[in-house]
C-alpha cells in the first residue's frame, strides 16, 4: 500500500486528488498539509510513502521547500504536481530532488502512473521534458537565457517579471533589500539584459511570468 502525502493549500485540489487516490486499489492518502511547515512536519512521520508536492504553498518558495523535504527525508520520494509549465520549473525541480514533475492538466490515470513509477525509485517525465533534459546535457546546461541562472537568481527573476517590488521580493524570500539588488544585477548580467523591462518581456514570450 502506497501512503501518500498531500501538500497543497487549495482545499478542491486536495479533495479531487484524494478521491482518485483512493480510488486506486493499492494507493491512499495518509495525511494532507495547506502550508510549508505542515508539509516538512506530516512528510517527517512515520507511515508516508510520497509526497505529492504543490510548488506554491504558503511559508516558502517551492524550490526551497522540496530541498528542504529532500535535506531532511533524502530516502522520502516527492512528485511535484503544480499549475505551472514544465518550462517554469520542471528541470530545477528535478535537480532539486523530485522524483517526477506533473501538471494539474493531466488525467487521473497519468497521476496514478506518475505515483507508481516515483515510488518504485525511477522518476517521472513526459517525453516532452525528456527531450528538453536531453538538450540540456548535450549543450552542458547553456540552453535558454533563464536556465543559466541560479535558483535563487530565478526566484528573484520570476518575482521581477509580475512585477513584485525589491521590498516585496525581500519580504517574499527572506532576504534583505540589498541582497535583492545584487541578485538582480546578477540576472540582468547573465541574461545580457539592462532592464526590468526587458526581463518582463523576455518572461512574457517564454511563458515564465504566471
Amino acid at each position: 500500500m502506497t501512503r501518500v502525502l498531500i501538500a497543497d493549500d487549495h482545499p478542491i485540489v486536495r479533495q479531487g486528488i484524494q478521491k482518485i487516490v483512493d480510488a486506486t486499489p493499492d494507493m491512499r492518502v495518509e495525511a494532507e498539509a495547506v502550508d510549508a511547515q505542515q508539509t516538512l512536519d506530516r512528510a517527517g512521520a512515520d507511515g508516508i510513502d510520497l509526497v505529492l508536492l504543490d510548488l506554491s504553498m504558503p511559508g516558502a518558495d517551492g524550490l526551497d521547500l522540496l530541498k528542504e523535504l529532500r535535506r531532511r527525508r533524502p530516502q522520502l520520494p516527492v512528485l511535484v504536481l503544480t499549475m505551472y509549465s514544465e518550462e517554469q520549473f520542471a528541470i530545477r525541480a528535478l535537480k532539486a530532488g523530485a522524483g517526477g514533475y506533473l501538471t494539474k492538466d493531466a488525467v487521473p490515470e497519468e497521476l496514478v502512473r506518475a505515483i507508481r513509477t516515483v515510488v518504485s525509485g525511477r522518476h517521472y517525465i513526459s517525453s516532452t521534458l525528456g527531450d528538453r533534459l536531453a538538450t540540456t546535457l548535450v549543450d552542458g546546461g547553456g540552453g535558454a537565457q533563464h536556465e543559466r541562472l541560479s535558483d535563487r537568481e530565478y526566484q528573484v527573476f520570476r518575482r521581477i517579471a509580475v512585477g513584485r517590488t525589491s521590498r516585496e521580493i525581500s519580504a517574499e524570500l527572506t532576504l534583505s533589500v540589498k541582497t535583492v539588488a545584487t541578485y538582480r544585477a546578477r540576472v540582468l548580467e547573465k541574461m545580457e539584459m539592462r532592464t526590468n523591462a526587458e526581463l518582463v518581456s523576455y518572461a512574457v514570450r517564454n511563458r515564465l511570468a504566471d
